[in-house]
């Protein structure tokens, strides 16, 4: 009896191609064209690394999709999940509960002084939905805005709020929603003398559509802090502070994306502080568990939670603050701060933005690099001097960027890319020496592209 329950328990276990076959028969993956899909079976993982059936290993470049900083198998991470599990896996959001209330203070406490309190959701997506109905509550406004460039999420909310092609499935979309363009500096076609010049530029034609739209119908402006996947966007020092500036003009809620961005990937807890601002709303997930369980949140001033006092809150979700999630989200917030997680990131960001620009000088299909802290992207042109992209937007016609990633995946260096742009974005953890070999990849593959792509 001992033998055949061994038995069965081994016949259960699936082999890499019969985990590939179920997964391209049964899953629908997103982002795909499902027909073409020959997805890459992963056994195991550790640290930055991740091994597929054969034993072949991969370096994770882009921390999954820019959520897993601290790595992979992080022990700490994995012991608070399993003691919260030995005390109780769920309560509902209405009672009170030791790791969602531990989380809840200690986000509050890394935030600027004007925070008061934490909404908690499942992602991204849905702290942003939950971030537009605090603010039209607030404001009893119903006008939202955002930027051309941005991803916010897919669902319709927040769908609505991305301004990039994965919005058009939900179009006509809902009433309200009104783009305004990124501080894309490299792409603009006036020339500026200085970067000041430039984010005084984009701030004030914010300010004459603010007007356009009529300033008292606005309830929020919402922005990727540095605009993520559709670039890594670096704004000017001064474009924050200056829309900072015409929120408080005109009563706007002020909201930070700080999906991607946030904890630690730029080098500071969140991204915002780069900047010297001190939003009014900051959403929030990726880096907050680093993926080990879902989760996002949604911080807001002491002001907008104080409104609440004595109005209705109308946001509820079923796992809203999820015991395990905020378990081995006290245990992320713990990690980075007794590892020195963000002086790690300012000493190999620094390695990685020197590897960048010398890549750009040595290769002609490089029109651009964008980094900070261990945020990064290159962007490929056909032509430095017109600046032509190496695709066209929202098409590749040619497939050459998904050639480029083959490439790249063919040497083990995993990551992907949007538009024309190769997003980096390693672990947090990831040491000078593990950096340096994975960019000799790049280098490789860069080459290659030169030669044959533009």
């Amino acid at each position: 009896m001992h033998q055949k329950q061994n038995h069965r328990r081994r016949s259960i276990t699936m082999n890499g191609k019969e985990v590939i076959e179920n997964h391209k028969k049964y899953n629908l993956q997103s982002w795909s064209v499902q027909g073409s899909l020959n997805p890459k079976a992963i056994e195991k993982t550790d640290n930055i690394y991740l091994w597929d059936y054969d034993g072949n290993r991969y370096t994770d470049m882009s921390a999954q999709l820019v959520n897993m900083n601290l790595g992979h198998g992080n022990k700490e991470i994995g012991d608070a999940i399993k003691k919260q599990v030995d005390q109780f896996c769920f309560i509902a959001p209405s009672y009170a509960a030791e790791s969602r209330s531990k989380l809840a203070k200690k986000v509050i406490q890394l935030m600027p002084d004007n925070m008061g309190k934490v909404f908690f959701t499942n992602a991204g997506a849905d702290a942003n939905e939950n971030a537009i109905k605090i603010a039209r509550m607030y404001t009893g406004r119903n006008k939202v805005m955002s930027r051309y460039r941005s991803y916010h999420g897919s669902s319709f909310g927040a769908g609505n709020l991305t301004g990039e092609p994965r919005r058009f499935p939900l179009e006509p979309g809902i009433p309200g929603f009104i783009k305004f363009f990124d501080p894309y500096v490299y792409r603009e076609k006036i020339h500026f003398d200085s970067e000041e010049e430039a984010g005084t530029y984009y701030v004030e034609k914010l300010r004459e559509q603010i007007l356009y739209e009529g300033a008292d119908r606005i309830a929020a402006i919402v922005m990727e802090t540095i605009t993520g996947s559709n670039g890594v966007i670096i704004p000017p020092k001064n474009y924050l502070p200056g829309v900072r500036k015409l929120c408080d003009e005109y009563g706007i809620v002020m909201i930070c994306d700080e999906v991607m961005a946030g904890f630690g990937r730029t080098g500071k807890m969140f991204a915002f502080e780069n900047f010297d601002v001190k939003p009014d709303i900051v959403t929030f997930a990726k880096g907050i568990t680093c993926g080990y369980v879902q989760l996002g949140g949604v911080a807001v001033s002491s002001e907008i939670a104080a409104y609440f006092d004595d109005h209705l809150l109308s946001c509820g979700l079923t796992y809203s603050g999820h015991p395990l999630a905020c378990a081995a989200g006290n245990a992320c917030v713990d990690y980075y701060e007794t590892h020195h997680i963000l002086d790690h990131v300012n000493e190999v960001g620094a390695v990685l933005g020197e590897i960048l620009e010398q890549l750009k000088k040595k290769y002609q299909i490089v029109g651009d690099v964008r980094y900070i802290g261990l945020f990064s992207a290159i962007e490929l042109v056909k032509d430095r001097e017109t600046r032509e992209p190496l695709v066209p937007y929202g098409r590749d016609p040619e497939g050459k960027m998904g050639k480029i990633i083959k490439m790249l995946e063919e040497r083990g260096f995993m990551t992907y890319s949007h538009e024309n742009m190769i997003l980096i974005a390693p672990p947090l953890i990831i040491t000078e020496q593990q950096l340096r070999e994975e960019m000799e990849k790049m280098d490789e593959v860069l080459k290659i592209a030169d030669e044959t792509m533009r």
